[in-house]
């Protein structure tokens, strides 16, 4: 027997559309704030990736050499296909460029609890805005998209520039260090990186701040510090529900301004569902120096995060037939389906008793044709949730099944 690949899942239809039914929430909640999908190859040229992180993430990628020994990857992540793509294609657009995305990304690393080697982002990238309100906008979205989708989250809100202005002086290396010492919470090593001063000291009551007077207070007047607060402000107009966190430490040299986190439940210690901020890719990849604010979310951390709410199954019939009437179930079967009513049919020949029983697991209503039905043209109806039924046309069981009428 060959097993799948570590890290990688198979879909039953019942998980698939669940998986689907979620999706499609995203994509209309996205939609209303005037996003369109685009969709970029499975495979880029790996180069894409390591020009901005490094030759270090090779370790953690799917790499390769196609037969032209060219280097390539599996796409481990979404964004720097999607700044490629505007880039190649469409710096001509006007801006802002609002593009969502939702695919699959490839990374190897040790699989657990809602992380796994091929899994699935969705996003958002908006391009050529720098402003307040595009950062307030993507966040916006960033916390819509959560709330649609029926997970429970706390979303943190924060600005690099703050911690950036108290580090600003420190060699590289320490900058490195110190920004290792905040991302794991580790104050002790913190001390011991910084001995002298009071540095670490303003690094963790900016940490622990939680408001932006507290902050400032810490930090003293940065050049961001109006941008901030109107951020801030438009976060508010907004009805964003957020905590402001100024210790977010990932990604110092990614992000450039704005930065936002998301946490959800049922996820253990990996808690992390949505990630983003303001950041500059374009000019790495031959572009120009372009603004740009996203975010991506763990599409499959979500499923896990929703527990078992599951999403409402489609209306669904059941044909219910005799042999004599199963020519003309064909028929009505395509009446139902011409509705657009998922309509199930019995293929192996089950006793009445036996299709009545299956109809009552898997649709709400059973449509039953025996002969009397198929010599008169009509059809038995069945509401299987409340019993009832009656013999109508075929016309008027679909009228009825469509519109959720009684029987």
């Amino acid at each position: 027997m060959i097993q799948r690949p570590r890290g990688t899942r198979d879909f039953f239809p019942d998980e698939l559309e669940e998986r689907r039914g979620v999706e499609e929430t995203l994509r209309r909640a996205v939609s209303q704030w005037g996003y369109r999908e685009v969709a970029t190859p499975e495979f880029e040229h790996l180069e894409l990736f390591t020009i901005r992180s490094g030759e270090g993430i090779i370790g953690e990628m799917y790499a390769f050499q196609d037969k032209g020994g060219r280097d390539l990857s599996l796409r481990p992540e979404l964004t720097a296909p999607v700044l490629r793509m505007y880039v190649n294609e469409a710096k001509v657009l006007n801006r802002p460029v609002r593009w969502y995305y939702f695919g699959d990304c490839f990374r190897y690393e040790r699989p657990q609890k809602g992380r796994y080697r091929q899994f699935w982002q969705f996003g958002i990238e908006l391009i050529g805005a720098d402003t307040a309100q595009a950062d307030a906008e993507v966040i916006a979205v960033g916390s819509d998209l959560l709330t649609s989708a029926g997970v429970t989250f706390e979303l943190r809100v924060g600005h690099l520039s703050m911690m950036k202005s108290l580090i600003a002086d420190l060699e590289p290396d320490t900058q490195k260090k110190v920004m290792a010492c905040l991302d794991k919470r580790d104050y002790g090593a913190l001390q011991t990186v910084l001995p002298e001063g009071d540095l670490a000291e303003r690094l963790t009551a900016l940490i622990e701040s939680r408001n932006l007077d507290d902050a400032f207070a810490i930090t003293g007047s940065i050049p961001e510090e109006a941008r901030i607060r109107e951020t801030f402000a438009l976060l508010d107009a907004h009805e964003v529900p957020y905590t402001q966190y100024f210790g977010i430490a990932r990604g110092l040299d990614y992000y450039t301004g704005c930065v936002f986190e998301a946490f959800a439940e049922n996820l253990g210690a990996e808690n992390q569902i949505m990630g983003g901020g303001a950041y500059r890719l374009a000019h790495l990849f031959g572009g120009e120096d372009t603004p740009s604010c996203g975010f991506a979310i763990g599409f499959d951390r979500v499923m896990v995060s929703r527990g078992d709410q599951g999403v409402p199954r489609p209306l669904t019939v059941a044909l219910v037939v005799t042999p004599e009437g199963r020519l003309a179930g064909i028929g009505a079967a395509a009446a139902f389906r011409r509705a657009g009513v998922r309509t199930l049919a019995d293929l192996t020949g089950k006793s009445l008793s036996a299709q009545l029983s299956y109809a009552a697991k898997h649709a709400d209503y059973a449509v039953v044709i025996g002969g009397r039905e198929a010599e008169s043209g009509m059809v038995t109806l069945r509401d299987l949730g409340s019993g009832d039924q009656e013999t109508v046309s075929v016309e008027e069981a679909v009228l009825r099944v469509v519109s959720g009428g009684s029987c």
